[in-house]
């Protein structure tokens, strides 16, 4: 039994978003695994360590650790780890919360604003050079299809960088 053009158009269709899923993944992993590379090279830093910093920036007055891993979507253990690591190395601090013995908010530090903003304008750089054959009306189209695919799953469009 053939299947009519209808079908087959369907059939062509699924496909075709099959791969341009396979693709986005190829991509994403791609760039995410050139961004670790330069972050260990160029900073000695990892993309964890990056991503805390990141979130920190966000909030000058700081988080709570519950607040920082929920925002991160990672376990507070993993958290604690980097949290750890980037206070010995002077880049953020640890406060207690008023009223909340058992609460901490971690912050920035000066150092810590510094190194950001550094590997930040890095950062930028770094994606601007990886995604330079992408023209900004494609860049633009493609952040609006991905919006409509988030606002389709989720109820909301995907948070700003």
């Amino acid at each position: 039994m053939s299947m009519s053009s209808a079908e087959t158009a369907y059939a062509m269709s699924t496909k075709t978003k099959l791969r341009l899923w396979l693709r986005l993944l190829k991509v994403t992993r791609s760039v995410e695994n050139d961004i670790r590379e330069k972050l260990r090279v160029e900073f000695d830093s990892t993309l964890p360590r990056f991503d805390v910093l990141a979130a920190l920036y966000q909030f000058p007055k700081g988080l709570r650790m519950s607040e920082l891993s929920g925002l991160l979507k990672v376990s507070n253990g993993n958290v604690t780890g980097i949290v750890d690591r980037l206070v010995k190395d002077g880049l953020i601090i640890r406060t207690p919360v008023p009223g909340d013995r058992r609460a901490l908010r971690v912050r920035l530090t000066k150092r810590g604003e510094e190194e950001f903003a550094l590997q930040a304008a890095a950062h930028e750089q770094w994606i601007d050079d990886l995604l330079s054959d992408v023209s900004m009306n494609e860049a633009e189209n493609m952040i609006s299809s991905f919006d409509r695919i988030l606002v389709e799953m989720h109820g909301t469009k995907s948070e700003e960088a």
